[in-house]
């Protein structure tokens, strides 16, 4: 494998932030002729721009749309539709549009560590970040990278010897990637998502499953999730490849699963008819929600592919802590229980959270993003104790409320500003009893309140901690 010579060439860098500067780094490196093109013009902007600049870049700010004269290739962040006029100009022009994902697999080294990938709806970067734990235990060399913050570019560039990548890709990213061959990868649950971006819910998955092509090892599915198999039958895989699927229940031949409160692998063992083999207990995984423990496995399948001993497994699934604002405990007060799960910005994580627990104060609203909500109250109808709508969207769920739970105690707030979240739990506490659950499962985006769901997460900590227990 020889990394691809891009000196002389003149390249479009579309998009700068956290994916785009790296691109446009490496590439002037590399001895090419880059412009960056970038539709806003802020102050951000502009100091990214002069960093660049003094690279030899050319930034051109305040004009996505117009392809520079003589682009040879087109290199995009992630959050670029693919009707974007600038990638209409580039077909038009036969020039080729690539992703910083796929311009870091063109970048790897012959030495490059392999790659084990993660996509799905949800749960990625949980998933991603149990998977570097687990390898970690193992004594591995190892990061979590990709949509997870670290951009792949700067890692396949850098001098550090990895044994292996955790690397968690988003729809946008594998949009983008033709040629990226991971030794394993996982899809984790499809659920309908990011559908103005890609078009249809068919083309979504389609990129989603983009991740299984050229597998050599292991397709890792969820057996609950019959279009994440479909996907992996679909793929063009190495010969020798293999289908592994997850599954909350007990595990068949070619499966990991649960028993009895052990989590345990019929996939990766010497006789998969009649041998399982135990990796962990449920109660090494925090929190302990049923998602959760389906994102054990995911990462624990991918590690055992990758030839991770069974202790390492458990040690790993031990060490992990996820992230701030997914399924995050704050406090208890007066017998009721505050959780903030702000990251659940859909349908599809919101239930998955509400499935958790056993009764339930749902803190809910935002941005819809074109969701309906009418499945999601359906189904988590019997768990709800009270709701508490806030944001632009809330309507939509107060009417499938209306539908599905009429006899659920609903609390309105008329209001999109931040300080909505405090009253909002002041409300929620007033219609919680001891042994409730207070839970924010937005289902939603957060724009319309606040800049990101993190923001939203610490206004509910936030708001939690002025509470007291004489207040209920």
């Amino acid at each position: 494998m020889t990394p691809q010579d891009f000196s002389g060439m003149r390249i479009t860098v579309a998009g700068l932030g956290v994916s785009g500067v790296p691109a446009a780094r490496a590439l002037a490196g590399l001895g090419a002729t880059v412009t960056v093109v970038n539709g806003s013009d802020g102050e951000r902007q502009r100091a990214e721009a002069a960093e660049l600049e003094a690279l030899g870049v050319t930034v051109r700010l305040g004009d996505g749309d117009t392809l520079p004269e003589g682009t040879e290739l087109v290199v995009t962040t992630p959050g670029w539709k693919p009707t974007s006029p600038l990638f209409r100009a580039a077909e038009q022009a036969g020039v080729p549009v690539w992703g910083d994902v796929e311009l870091a697999w063109r970048l790897r080294r012959p030495d490059a560590p392999p790659w084990l990938a993660v996509t799905g709806t949800n749960g990625k970067t949980t998933t991603v970040r149990m998977l570097a734990a687990i390898l970690e235990a193992e004594g591995l060399r190892t990061a979590a990278v990709g949509n997870i913050g670290v951009p792949l570019v700067d890692v396949v560039l850098s001098d550090e010897p990895y044994d292996v990548l955790a690397v968690e890709l988003s729809s946008y990213q594998l949009h983008w990637a033709p040629s990226v061959r991971p030794h394993s990868a996982t899809v984790l649950n499809l659920a309908p998502d990011h559908l103005d971006w890609h078009g249809s819910m068919a083309a979504y998955a389609a990129d989603k499953g983009r991740i299984y092509e050229g597998n050599t090892v292991a397709c890792v599915y969820n057996a609950a999730d019959g279009a994440t198999e479909d996907l992996v039958r679909r793929a063009d895989v190495e010969e020798g490849c293999r289908a592994i699927g997850f599954t909350l229940g007990t595990p068949g031949p070619s499966q990991l699963g649960v028993v009895e409160g052990i989590l345990v692998d019929r996939a990766f063992v010497a006789n998969r008819q009649q041998q399982a083999q135990e990796l962990a207990e449920v109660a090494d995984i925090t929190p302990a929600a049923p998602h959760n423990i389906a994102n054990a496995l995911a990462a624990a399948a991918l590690a055992r592919a990758f030839g991770v001993r069974p202790t390492a497994v458990r040690d790993g699934l031990r060490a992990f802590h996820p992230d701030a604002h997914r399924i995050q405990h704050i406090a208890d007060i007066g017998g009721v229980a505050y959780v903030d799960d702000s990251k659940a910005t859909n349908t599809h994580a919101a239930e998955a959270s509400l499935a958790a627990y056993e009764h339930i104060v749902w803190i809910a609203g935002g941005l819809a993003k074109g969701a309906t909500f009418d499945e999601l109250v359906r189904k988590s109808a019997a768990r709800l104790r009270g709701v508490v709508l806030i944001g632009a969207d809330r309507a939509l769920i107060r009417e499938a409320l209306a539908r599905h739970a009429p006899d659920v105690p609903v609390a309105d707030l008329d209001r999109t500003d931040t300080g909505a979240m405090p009253e909002a739990v002041r409300e929620a506490a007033r219609l919680a009893e001891p042994g409730d659950t207070v839970l924010l499962a937005p289902a939603c985006a957060s724009m319309d309140m606040f800049v990101n769901y993190t923001k939203r997460g610490d206004a509910f900590a936030d708001a939690v901690r002025e509470l007291t227990a004489p207040d209920h």
